[in-house]
């Protein structure tokens, strides 16, 4: 994309910007290309800022996709399975250059090193292979394994061959084109002709396979219908006749969609922040000065919307996470209004208790009452307690309490936990107890 442009689609108008576009840092150029269109005829305009959403997988994706595969040799390795404790969890991700640079990463630092050296084989051979790193040996020190997290990491290496189609690169990407949550499964122990063979079932159970055991398939097929409600990934064992494997089940879901309510500048950081989490991020207000692109250079889309068409022109889905921030007490209460209607499972406003008491209060005049559902995904005042005044503070908050919600974490102090940090797979830690004592 050079230049701008703008396009009619549904009875909106879309402004497509490419990031270099000039009047994204003057304000005086950008108010003279609307009125050159006379955007004030229509509802809706929004337009896309042609920022990509960024997680480490999304990053990974996007590195490989800008290498020249002609001249680099690329493998990706992939934590399938932790007995213990471990800087990362399952389903870490490192993409390694032949040439020593990596994206991504599998540990704290200390596997990366001879990561390289592994990736670098698999590079050569051409075929898939599973290294188990044991954090608790203190002969592992030679390879620079030595920061007491006492655990045991099965990581799977595989190279990415960019004439195979079925390359895990590119079953990664289409993943992600999805746009939905997906459950995966890998086989990193077994045959050696099935290593690195996966299966993955989407939401509505369509089924993508390249694992030639119709048997096994069949086993997959139900513990990865059971994966997608139980939204916890593991390490299984799987016997089928005579041959054993071990296959990672890995649920894989799209990046949190945050919808900003209210361009105003305390919404600028919470933008930011996000985007560097990696969420996709959509701002709409009906004042086309709020949204300017100068404001938000890193938002994924600026929407200028009337509250009037709010559900026609936004799609909230059950990974959306809306947030109200317009300081305009009338406009927020209509879009609650709105969003109630809606599968959001997170509602956040800005401003006080009280405010939000007089929406209630409104809305039981107008006969509308909150379900119970409704009272668990609202957040009035929005954000965690952590004492924020600023608005850097206040997105830091609010942030950590959507991230909360989607991870389904109380949000507290990490001391207080009860049990380990991250979620484990007790049939896993089960053998590595047996083993140590």
């Amino acid at each position: 994309m050079n230049k701008a442009s703008i396009g009619k689609s549904s009875g909106c108008l879309i402004l497509n910007l490419p990031c270099s576009f000039d009047f994204r840092n003057n304000w005086f150029d950008f108010r003279c290309f609307l009125r050159s269109y006379s955007y004030s005829f229509v509802s809706v305009l929004k337009w896309n800022l042609d920022n990509s959403t960024m997680n480490e997988l999304h990053t990974i994706c996007e590195t490989y996709r800008n290498l020249d595969l002609g001249k680099q040799n690329v493998a990706l390795a992939t934590v399938v399975q932790v007995r213990g404790s471990s800087y990362r969890s399952p389903g870490a991700r490192m993409l390694i250059i032949d040439d020593g640079r990596w994206f991504g990463s599998i540990s704290g630092g200390c596997l990366e090193g001879d990561a390289l050296r592994k990736a670098r084989q698999v590079m050569r051979e051409k075929t898939p292979l599973c290294v188990t790193y044991d954090t608790r040996d203190d002969e592992n020190k030679s390879l620079g394994i030595n920061l007491g997290c006492n655990g045991v990491i099965d990581v799977l290496f595989e190279a990415v061959d960019p004439d195979d189609m079925a390359n895990p690169m590119h079953f990664f990407k289409q993943l992600i084109n999805l746009q939905q949550e997906v459950a995966v499964a890998t086989i990193f122990s077994g045959s050696e002709a099935f290593l690195g063979k996966k299966m993955v079932v989407k939401q509505t159970f369509a089924i993508d396979e390249n694992i030639q055991y119709p048997d096994l398939c069949f086993q997959l097929e139900k513990d990865l219908i059971e994966l997608l409600g139980a939204k916890k990934s593991r390490a299984q064992q799987y016997t089928v006749g005579e041959e054993t494997f071990d296959i990672f089940l890995e649920l894989i879901q799209p990046p949190i969609q945050l919808l900003i309510f209210g361009g105003g500048f305390d919404a600028r950081p919470l933008s930011q922040l996000a985007k560097n989490l990696g969420w996709n991020v959509t701002v709409t207000d009906e004042c086309v000065a709020h949204i300017a692109p100068v404001f938000f250079p890193q938002a994924d889309t600026l929407s200028l919307c009337h509250r009037e068409f709010v559900d026609q022109e936004f799609v909230v889905q059950s990974n959306t996470a809306c947030v109200l921030m317009s300081h305009n007490y009338e406009y927020d209460r209509d879009i609650l209004k709105k969003l109630l209607k809606t599968t959001t499972p997170y509602i956040g406003i800005l401003g006080p208790k009280k405010r939000f008491e007089k929406m209630i209060a409104e809305f039981i005049d107008q006969g509308i009452y909150f379900s119970d559902k409704d009272w668990d995904r609202i957040h009035a005042p929005i954000g965690l307690d952590i004492g924020a005044e600023t608005p850097y503070e206040i997105a830091v908050a609010i942030t950590a309490e959507v991230m909360g919600r989607f991870t389904r974490r109380q949000a507290g102090f990490l001391k207080l936990r009860q049990g380990p940090i991250h979620h484990r797979d007790t049939q896993s830690d089960q053998v590595f107890k047996e083993a140590t004592l």
